[in-house]
C-alpha cells in the first residue's frame, strides 16, 4: 500500500477514533471525521471550545484508528499542525462535507479550526486475508518501515516451537529461522514458547 492509498482510505472510513493527551498526560479519545485527504496529509476540524482543540494546541500529538467494512485497519500516529488561513481550510472543508452546514450553519462554522496531518507513521493491517497482512511506513517519505513484532535472533537451535505453534504459520525455517513480518500477528506465541530466549521483541513502527 502506498501512503496517498491509506490516506485516501481514511478519508472514505471518514468517522475514525482519534486520541489526543491532555495537560496530566492522559490519553484522550473520540470519533473525528476526516474531512479532506490528498496525497500528503489528512486534515480534520474541531471548535476552539473544545478539550480536543486545547489539547492539540497545548502538545500537536495525535494517534488514530479506523477501520473499514473489509475488516482492514489503518493506523496513522503523528504531528497534527495547525493550519494557517484557517477561513479557506474551512470552506474548503464544508465544501467537501455539505451536511456540517446543518450541524454549525451561516458564519457560525468559523468557531471550527483546521488541522493537517502530515508527518507520522501509518500501519495497515489487513484481516480480511489468510495469512494477515500488514505494512508500516513513515509519512514524510513513503519508506517501508521494519515492524513491530518480533525477531528470531542467532542462537536460535531450530527446535521448531515457534513455527509449529504460530496462528498464522509466519516463521519460516532457516539458520537462524526467521519470520515474516507482514504476516505476523505480533500476539507473542513464539517468544513464551522459545526454549533458549532466540526471540527479540522489535518496536520500530510506531
Amino acid at each position: 500500500m502506498k501512503k496517498q492509498d491509506l490516506l485516501q482510505e481514511l478519508r472514505n472510513i471518514r468517522s475514525v477514533a482519534m486520541a489526543s493527551v491532555d495537560a496530566q498526560g492522559n490519553p484522550k479519545n473520540r470519533i473525528i471525521d476526516v474531512m479532506l485527504a490528498d496525497e500528503n496529509a489528512i486534515y480534520f476540524c474541531t471548535a476552539r471550545g473544545k478539550a480536543f482543540y486545547q489539547e492539540l494546541m497545548m502538545k500537536p500529538v495525535i494517534a488514530i484508528t479506523g477501520m473499514n467494512a473489509s475488516w482492514q485497519m489503518i493506523r496513522l500516529q503523528g504531528e497534527a499542525e495547525h493550519l494557517t488561513k484557517q477561513v479557506m481550510w474551512i470552506d474548503k472543508i464544508f465544501m467537501e462535507n455539505p451536511q456540517m452546514k446543518q450541524v454549525y450553519p451561516k458564519d457560525s462554522r468559523y468557531i471550527l479550526e483546521a488541522f493537517k496531518v502530515a508527518k507520522g507513521v501509518l500501519e495497515w493491517f489487513d484481516l480480511g486475508k489468510e495469512p494477515i497482512n500488514r505494512e508500516c511506513l513513515r509519512m514524510e517519505d513513503d519508506v517501508q518501515l521494519l515492524q513491530d513484532g518480533y525477531q528470531i535472533q542467532t542462537n536460535c537451535i531450530g527446535c521448531n516451537k515457534c513455527l509449529s505453534s504460530c496462528p498464522q504459520q509466519c516463521i519460516k525455517q532457516g539458520k537462524p529461522y526467521h519470520i515474516v513480518q507482514s504476516h505476523c500477528l505480533h500476539c507473542g506465541l513464539c517468544y513464551e514458547l522459545c526454549p533458549v530466549h532466540a526471540i527479540r521483541k522489535i518496536t520500530e513502527c510506531a
